[in-house]
């Protein structure tokens, strides 16, 4: 398994100091966001190549990519896949199909499968593969929900993306181990964060208020040793994307991405958590 750096928290930082510090903390490779205000911006889609190139140059892998792409009318689809096959990159994270009780469940899932059929027939004709995200306010969120819209394309085409930290501390929760058994036939790459609940004050109705919040990956309710320790069992070969979605001043997110992959690292060579 790989160790891939999620590059959301450089924000619109340059591709040369990415490269360092991804390097710098021992990442294996590159988890490259495309969109708008980040590191490459979907309608630059020539830079994809240009990005790719720094980060091989300091050591790093660039195995996939995020993006916000559901709907391929509404988004430049064929230049931005187009660009990561020319790049090397064969795994392209989808954006969110969003559930907000407005639109019922039904409509939102027969948008999702016209637009999914679509997109794996472009995926196919550049040879790159697509993966969905198990994300919070979503007919995506848990292993379940995210199998409905699976069912039915080839696991070589689009593959499931399941992400504990998120399930978590999100809608979505439902037992590990169920999620990666439903997603197995699918399953491309898994997200590695860590988060928690909290009990806060009580409201005017009496009811308790609680809040979430993301933690150390040592630290939060996802049991990551567990998961980790099945996923080398089960054989997965596939990226493991780290995301420090920290709340802090830049220079601390990065010392606690550095002990959350120092702690990752243990667990796979099977160290005591």
């Amino acid at each position: 398994m790989q160790t891939v750096l999620f590059t959301k928290l450089f924000e619109s930082r340059p591709v040369g100091e990415i490269a360092e510090t991804a390097a710098g903390l021992g990442f294996d490779g590159i988890d490259l966001l495309i969109r708008p205000g980040a590191t490459v911006d979907p309608d630059a889609a020539d830079q994809i190549p240009r990005a790719v190139e720094e980060f091989r140059a300091a050591g790093l892998t660039v195995p996939m990519a995020t993006t916000d792409l559901t709907d391929p009318a509404t988004f430049p689809a064929d230049k931005v896949l187009g660009a990561c096959a020319d790049a090397g990159i064969g795994l392209i994270r989808l954006g969110y199909w969003k559930y907000d009780a407005t639109t019922p469940y039904d409509t939102v899932r027969a948008t999702a499968r016209d637009q999914l059929a679509q997109l794996a027939n472009l995926a196919a004709t550049h040879g790159v593969r697509l993966a969905i995200q198990l994300h919070g306010g979503t007919i995506h969120a848990s292993g379940a929900l995210t199998r409905a819209l699976l069912e039915g394309q080839l696991p070589d085409q689009v593959g499931a993306y399941p992400d504990p930290g998120n399930q978590a501390v999100q809608d979505g929760r439902e037992n590990w181990r169920l999620t990666f058994e439903l997603l197995q036939p699918w399953l491309a790459c898994v997200g590695v964060k860590n988060g928690g609940w909290f009990a806060g004050d009580n409201q005017a109705s009496g009811a308790r208020a609680w809040r979430s919040d993301w933690l150390g990956l040592a630290d939060g309710m996802v049991p990551w040793p567990d998961i980790v320790a099945h996923l080398r069992q089960t054989g997965f070969d596939g990226p493991l994307t780290l995301h420090s979605h920290y709340t802090l001043p830049y220079e601390q997110v990065i010392d606690q991405t550095r002990t959350d992959l120092r702690y990752v690292k243990r667990l796979l060579t099977g160290g005591a958590a």
